[in-house]
């Protein structure tokens, strides 16, 4: 009887250990925007969902900082995170390739994409700022989110630049970080995306060369100060905190911060 006790005990005892094992190491359950307080909350620096996530440190909560959003998720699924704050597109793509991950119903944020430039740039502020007008008008920045957005046209209808365009203004040098599928990603080497392809539509309407310039998230804005690029363009968010140093273009999408969990 002892012996069947003892081994039914270790039996409890390893089943417990297995499923404590599947969830985070703090053992709290977001299901929604109520369970952040006190939650251990993953995030990509710098980004949006960093500066958000913020105002629940001193609600109890953990932010965990990291250079890419994938790292991110990869702690959620670790069990080192009680989730993962991002925004909605990159999230359903981690969530495609990871089973046993979610995002939650309710939306955590909207916000506006913009195209960052220094302050001293009013000029070619001004221009990106036509060029983007007229890019709506005639339905051409539709259909290159729609390319990468959505079953019925996703992937059918790709930007391509008119023959023959101008290229004398110079280049346009863009800084973004390739880690941001569908806005910019690398795909066979390349880096692509929505915000790649209505940089190159930018760029068609004032005849200049488009560079882009990977680097990590959070040096994008000072790399755009300092003037070693043009523009910053990373589906990023016109925050007030950010127009204390830097300047913003006319939105050109709209966009939502989401909460990635665990199933």
């Amino acid at each position: 009887m002892k012996k069947f006790l003892a081994l039914a005990a270790a039996s409890i005892l390893a089943m417990t250990t297995l499923l404590s094992g599947c969830g985070s190491e703090t053992g709290k359950i977001v299901g929604g925007v109520e369970d952040l307080p006190g939650a251990r909350i993953g995030v990509q620096l710098g980004t949006t969902g960093d500066i958000y996530a913020s105002d629940y440190e001193a609600e109890g909560s953990t932010i965990e900082r990291y250079p890419k959003g994938a790292d991110a998720v990869m702690g959620l699924k670790q069990g080192k995170l009680d989730c993962v704050i991002i925004d909605e597109q990159p999230a359903k793509k981690f969530v495609e390739v990871n089973d046993d991950l979610t995002i939650l119903d309710d939306p955590f944020e909207t916000e506006e994409y913009a195209i960052c430039i220094s302050k001293d740039k009013t000029e070619l502020k001004e221009k990106i700022n036509a060029a983007l007008a007229e890019l709506k008008a005639d339905g051409t920045l539709d259909a290159i989110i729609a390319n990468y957005i959505g079953d019925d046209t996703k992937g059918k209808s790709p930007y391509v630049s008119p023959e023959n365009v101008d290229r004398s203004n110079g280049k346009l040098v863009m800084a973004t970080n390739a880690e941001f599928e569908p806005y910019e990603y690398r795909d066979g080497g390349e880096i692509t995306g929505i915000d790649v392809d209505m940089a190159r539509a930018v760029c068609d309407k004032l005849g200049m060369e488009l560079v882009i310039e990977d680097m990590a998230f959070d040096s994008i804005i000072s790399a755009v100060q300092s003037g070693k690029a043009d523009v910053g363009v990373a589906g990023m968010t016109v925050t007030e905190d950010r127009l204390k140093s830097i300047d913003f273009t006319d939105t050109y999408t709209t966009a939502t911060q989401v909460i990635i969990v665990k199933k």
